[in-house]
């Protein structure tokens, strides 16, 4: 499982997430306490917002405990908004293109977990998303493609009505395709440069591990795979089945909703 961390706030260097913290992204990279895998080495990726409304992005293939550019980039570089990740490939090959996050016009997305089955239901996925959003498709993942179906069931209109239609049309192709014995595992952080969205869901009730802290001692706010700083006071757990939406005003908490078809499925 991969490892990812995303900030709101001041503008700071990406390092007081990054790389500073006790427990910082790239600490999780090589030894992550609460995922199947300790290491995740197959790749990194930071999407930041400035003053344009697309971020810029750094991806690499490298570790990222390898990458010393990555290192000078995060002390150099400030940023009020960004998102960061560290890969451990499961669907898709270790290249640039399959490196989170993804970005398609203001928005970009990251992603831990996987879409079990992925082959038998990727054509139907793909179908369903629309030609300019596909334009923006470079890579293989899973996570990418439930990216593109987002953005095609109107992200940039509504948010919460567009995850909910996604995951509604995922469960509902797995059910009519797969035999059910590869879970459903999403754990996804996703922003249009304003706000910071962020859900854990999956099907046999064992979503990958996200925490919220809303008092960093910069005065920002922070998303994360494992806590930062350790286990401490400062960090809750995300809660299942709930969009999580995160402003310079605090979070707000929306249940997901899914279409009584699959409940019933």
């Amino acid at each position: 499982m991969c490892r990812l961390a995303a900030y709101l706030g001041t503008e700071i260097p990406l390092e007081n997430i990054i790389a500073k913290p006790k427990h910082s992204l790239l600490v999780q990279s090589l030894d992550a306490q609460e995922a199947k895998l300790r290491v995740n080495g197959d790749g990194f990726g930071i999407a930041w917002y400035g003053h344009q409304t697309e971020p810029g992005l750094f991806k690499d293939v490298l570790p990222a405990w390898a990458d010393t550019n990555l290192q000078s980039i995060c002390r150099l570089v400030k940023a009020r908004l960004f998102l960061a990740h560290v890969r451990a490939a499961t669907t898709g090959a270790t290249s640039r293109d399959n490196c989170h996050p993804f970005s398609c016009g203001r928005w970009s997305f990251m992603h831990n977990g996987n879409i079990g089955d992925f082959t038998r239901i990727r054509r139907e996925m793909e179908m369903l998303i629309d030609e300019d959003y596909y334009a923006c498709r470079k890579g293989t993942t899973d996570s990418e493609l439930f990216f593109l179906l987002l953005m095609t069931n109107g992200l940039d209109a509504d948010p919460q009505a567009a995850l909910d239609k996604t995951l509604s049309q995922v469960l509902d192709i797995a059910v009519r395709r797969t035999t059910g014995d590869k879970p459903i595992r999403l754990t996804c952080v996703f922003t249009e440069g304003e706000k910071l969205y962020a859900f854990r869901f999956a099907d046999d009730g064992q979503a990958p591990t996200l925490y919220l802290s809303e008092c960093l001692d910069h005065g920002g706010r922070a998303f994360a795979s494992e806590p930062l700083e350790g286990a401490c006071a400062r960090w809750r757990a995300v809660e299942p089945d709930k969009l999580y939406v995160l402003s310079c005003d605090g979070a707000v908490t929306r249940p997901l909703r899914l279409e009584n078809a699959f409940a019933e499925a």
